[in-house]
């Protein structure tokens, strides 16, 4: 193809895109409106499944060691623990330490009697894991270390973290699923009519030698520029409601931010912004370029 006809078409399509400014809107309109309720679910899920992973980082299992373990043999048992691909880090808690938390934690200044530590075998390593769902395995390994008198873990917790992971895949597969399937379909419905409407135009470009290439790119370079904008519109719209939520939710409900790790706007954004052009763009070239190749025939 020539360059002269490449900027032609370039040039017919943003010019329908202007012409015929009721469709295009109503293009824009029905992507955007597809893409916001997209928009929503993901800042939603990207909150949610920050707060599973925030979960997931406070399982930890505990090793306790058997009685009379030298320190230099624990110390070899935490190399051998970190060196782990599903540990994210090891931390060695020693007898004193472990009475303590535990004073601070359940006694409250009632310690006083206690001229002995009562816990003085119970020093450990407190492990937390990079992948919950790897908890059995890394059990398994460690209570095959020599040295190792008990593994404390907590399955329940770990199960129902993988539970809700997998529930949250699911769903957020079907919904997207869901609005892509919506959005072509309407992006088709709104390309047909706007061939409907120049249907003449077509035909008297048919008659005079154009070929289908040529008719057809203007329609789905105008179906490119209308998924563009109507990527664009939810975006800075899911921006300043997403940033308002933040503010208000931080002036009123500050209880909330010291129990739920909220995302902040920009790391939501660095992903939704390139996820929702590819997806608006695509399915503006997907929904014109199907549609006019289904009804270009005159």
């Amino acid at each position: 193809m020539k360059v002269s006809t490449l900027f032609y078409v370039i040039y017919q399509g943003f010019r329908n895109t202007i012409k015929n400014k009721w469709f295009t809107l109503a293009s824009v309109a029905t992507i955007a409106a597809c893409l916001f309720l997209f928009g929503i679910f993901y800042a939603v899920i990207a909150n949610f499944q920050n707060i599973v992973k925030t979960a997931e980082e406070g399982v930890s299992v505990t090793v306790f060691f058997e009685k009379g373990t030298p320190d230099e043999r624990i110390a070899q048992i935490g190399d051998m623990i970190r060196a782990h691909t599903a540990v994210a880090s090891a931390n060695f808690i020693s007898a004193s330490e472990a009475w303590e938390d535990f004073k601070v934690e359940y006694l409250e200044g009632y310690a006083d009697g206690f001229t002995e530590n009562p816990l003085a075998n119970s020093m450990n390593y407190e492990i937390y894991l990079n992948d919950v769902s790897r908890q059995a395995e890394l059990v398994a390994y460690l209570e095959g270390i020599e040295g190792v008198r008990r593994v404390n873990r907590s399955e329940v917790t770990a199960n129902t973290l993988m539970g809700v992971n997998s529930l949250v895949a699911y769903v957020s597969i079907g919904m997207i699923a869901i609005l892509l399937a919506v959005s072509i379909f309407l992006i088709s419905n709104t390309v047909m009519i706007g061939i409907s409407v120049r249907k003449d135009e077509i035909a008297i470009m048919k008659y005079i030698g154009a070929t289908d290439f040529f008719v057809r790119s203007p329609f789905v370079i105008e179906g490119i520029l209308i998924g563009a904008l109507g990527s664009l519109v939810p975006l800075g719209i899911i921006y300043l409601l997403y940033n308002e939520m933040l503010v208000y939710i931080m002036e009123h409900f500050s209880v909330l931010t010291k129990l739920l790790a909220f995302v902040p706007v920009g790391e939501v954004f660095h992903y939704l912004v390139p996820i929702s052009l590819g997806v608006g763009i695509g399915i503006g070239f997907i929904g014109s370029f199907v549609t006019v190749k289904r009804h270009i025939k005159v």
